[in-house]
């Protein structure tokens, strides 16, 4: 069995503090299943030395079924020896750039360990590259890249290009602001004339779309959507009183309202609602990889490493039992 090992790296004085995230800061990638009580959603901080800038990182062994499925399968990495995953520089605690630091190798969070024990796994080293979320699409087919961990929502579409392997469910919550009145949103009733920020182009804003589709067949009023390129206006936004609610990545937005304090969160669906949507490693499809992707991930979720991860981060209510290949992607729209 594979050991799992935990080890402090120093990557720079701390964690960085966000304000509340606006639902479309990861646009498509939908940080965005299944139901989950509130209260585990909350990430709490992470077990950061303050004085030597330390975070954790997870580590496993080399996993022999998956090095053997890897060198049965004919796939060959980009860099010989290495796997080159894309993973982006967000917000925590899927993916940043801690303060102080610039390196790709220093990108901390779920998404780039996640990537790191996928290598780890498959008795490769890691290599990762930082990605804006517009180039990992282009760049997989292309082969620049190997894989993306990115919190990268399984969809149909994207399965016709791609492989996957699923390692986490997809959350979407809706946070007020802290002393709102507003303390339930749960379906579509409850957002009836409501302002809503949410992201263009998302599988949240979807969401809304079809609630408020729902409302208007009952001769109710609808939500009001409301979009920000700029996540400073959306949070002033939604502080100054001009939103009643911001939808979106339950992940960053749990994250922004422990370190703030200004938000709170009133309710959570799943992030293909009503469906459950899956979070998952993606490759370029039919280039054999994903498998022994699937065997490392099924063995880190078998031993506790994959555990001892979310719950460093705060992501228990996301995580799932095990890792599928290509599992049922949210509907083409």
């Amino acid at each position: 069995m594979a050991i799992s090992k935990k080890q402090g790296i120093a990557i720079g004085v701390g964690v960085v503090a966000v304000a509340a995230i606006v639902g479309g800061v990861f646009a498509a990638v939908n940080l965005n299943g299944g139901a989950a009580e509130a209260a585990a959603s909350s990430p709490k901080p992470t077990e950061t030395n303050t004085a030597t800038g330390e975070i954790e990182w997870f580590h496993t062994d080399p996993v022999p079924e998956a090095v053997e499925a890897l060198k049965a399968s004919g796939f060959e990495p980009i860099e010989e020896g290495k796997l080159t995953v894309a993973v982006g520089a967000f917000v925590p605690p899927l993916s940043y750039q801690p303060d102080g630091t610039s390196a790709a190798t220093d990108v901390a969070g779920t998404e780039p360990n996640i990537g790191l024990l996928i290598a780890e796994g498959l008795g490769l080293e890691y290599n990762p590259q930082v990605v804006a979320w517009a180039d990992w699409p282009l760049g997989i087919q292309s082969g620049k890249y190997d894989l993306i961990t990115s919190n990268v929502t399984v969809t149909e579409e994207r399965k016709e290009l791609y492989d996957f392997a699923s390692y986490r469910e997809d959350l979407l919550g809706f946070y007020v602001k802290a002393d709102s009145d507003i303390d339930s949103i749960s379906e579509a009733a409850d957002i009836s004339g409501l302002k809503i920020i949410v992201g263009s182009g998302t599988n949240q804003e979807q969401v809304l779309l079809r609630w408020n589709e729902e409302l208007e067949a009952d001769g109710k009023a609808p939500a009001e959507l409301q979009y920000y390129d700029d996540t400073a206006a959306a949070t002033l936004a939604l502080q100054s009183g001009r939103a009643d609610a911001n939808f979106g990545p339950n992940a960053t937005a749990a994250w922004a309202a422990l370190e703030t304090g200004d938000t709170k969160l009133v309710g959570i669906v799943p992030g293909g609602w009503p469906d459950t949507a899956n979070i998952a490693a993606g490759t370029a499809k039919g280039n054999g990889l994903i498998e022994p992707v699937s065997i490392v991930l099924n063995k880190i979720i078998e031993d506790g490493t994959y555990t001892e991860l979310l719950e460093f981060w705060g992501l228990e209510s996301e995580g799932v039992t095990e890792s599928l290949v290509n599992p049922p992607g949210l509907p083409k729209p």
